[in-house]
């Protein structure tokens, strides 16, 4: 699909709860770690994430991955594979982004806000949150 097909929209990834002092990073377009932050209060962690919206709606970008025809998502690297390799934990966290709703897309194509996805960054067991992880809650928010 042609770029001038595309409009860029700016998603956001909130993490709540993430594990304190445990690294978090995006997966970069290289599969190495982009932006690393960690924790040291409880304070959520935030990753900005540009892409790119086609008809069908079809999302694209560098942190995008894709899984068969229709599956898109973004990695949040955890641990060792965020760059700490003192961690005792290498995952990474997969969040979808192809069910996105047409209104929200619709609002983040005007320009003026953006997707926020917020996650929880936990797991039941207490330890870094790993694997498909739904998210608690999908909204525009101010840019």
């Amino acid at each position: 699909m042609a770029r001038a097909d595309q409009t860029d929209i700016a998603l956001r990834i909130v993490i709540e709860r993430p594990v304190i002092g445990v690294l978090h990073s995006l997966q970069g377009k290289d599969d190495l770690p982009l932006d690393p932050k960690s924790s040291f209060g409880g304070e959520a962690l935030v990753f900005d994430v540009p892409i790119r919206v086609a008809p069908g709606p079809k999302f694209f970008g560098e942190q995008v991955r894709r899984e068969g025809p229709v599956r898109r998502f973004v990695y949040i690297r955890v641990g060792q594979l965020a760059g700490d390799p003192a961690s005792p934990w290498s995952r990474r966290i997969k969040i979808d982004i192809h069910d996105i709703g047409d209104a929200l897309l619709d609002r983040a194509m005007q320009g003026d806000a953006v997707i926020e996805t917020t996650i929880d960054g936990t797991g039941a067991d207490g330890t870094p949150a790993c694997a498909t992880v739904r998210p608690m809650a999908r909204r525009i928010a101010p840019r």
